[in-house]
Order: C-alpha cells, then sequence, then structure tokens
C-alpha cells in the first residue's frame, strides 16, 4: 500500500533552517502530485507547497521566498527545505500525494503521519 513517512522535523531557533524529507514507497512516485501542509496547535491544517510532476512548485504565500519544496524521483522522496524559520511556523508538517491532483483546501489522496516542527523565539 501506499505509504508516505516524514522526517527531519524539530526544534530550531528562530532564524534557523530545517529541511523535511517525505519518502514515498507503495507507488510509481514520479507520476504523483506531491504537496506539503502543516497544522499548528488549535489551527485548522493549511497548504504550504505543491510539486508537480514536471518539477514545478507553488507555495502559500507566508512560506514563498523562505521554503523550497523539489522532489527527487530517483529517490520517491520529496523536501521542503525550510529557511528564516519564525515561530509562526511551528506546527506539524505533513506530507500529501496524489495520482491525479492535490487541492489546496484539501491536499491528495495519501497522506504521511507527519513531523513536528518547533521554532523557538
Amino acid at each position: 500500500q501506499v505509504q508516505l513517512v516524514e522526517s527531519g522535523g524539530g526544534l530550531v531557533q528562530t532564524g534557523g533552517s530545517l529541511r523535511l524529507s517525505c519518502a514515498a514507497s507503495g507507488l510509481t512516485f514520479s507520476n504523483y502530485v506531491m504537496g506539503w501542509f502543516r497544522q499548528a496547535p488549535g489551527k485548522e491544517r493549511e497548504f504550504v507547497a505543491t510539486m508537480y510532476r514536471s518539477g514545478s512548485t507553488t507555495y502559500a504565500d507566508s512560506v514563498k521566498g523562505r521554503f523550497t519544496a523539489f522532489r527527487d524521483n530517483a529517490k520517491s522522496t520529496g523536501y521542503l527545505t525550510m529557511n528564516s524559520l519564525t515561530p509562526e511556523d511551528t506546527a506539524v508538517y505533513y506530507c500529501t500525494a496524489d495520482p491525479n491532483t492535490l487541492s489546496r483546501n484539501q491536499g491528495g489522496r495519501y497522506w504521511g503521519q507527519g513531523t513536528q516542527v518547533t521554532v523557538s523565539s
């Protein structure tokens, strides 16, 4: 079955950087649209970035210019590099995948378990 496993979260100070990974299995990775979402305490899950099959990307305005999403089809892995982190970026980060399309509201068909990112002030 399809599995998405995130890793790379942790505790970082304001202004710091982290790189998240999303390792996929049970699917032909290159055929799937991948995305990153996050959910902060007490808030709804929100869109962060999309990585299209072509490699092109889109971002939420809140992370544009600070976060970079990319995919390595040979490794069946997606990545999210996060720079200039602030406490407002504290959340559980999830990756999602879909064979067709990925909605900014609902994400894709498959989800990982999430990885915690905490940014201290």
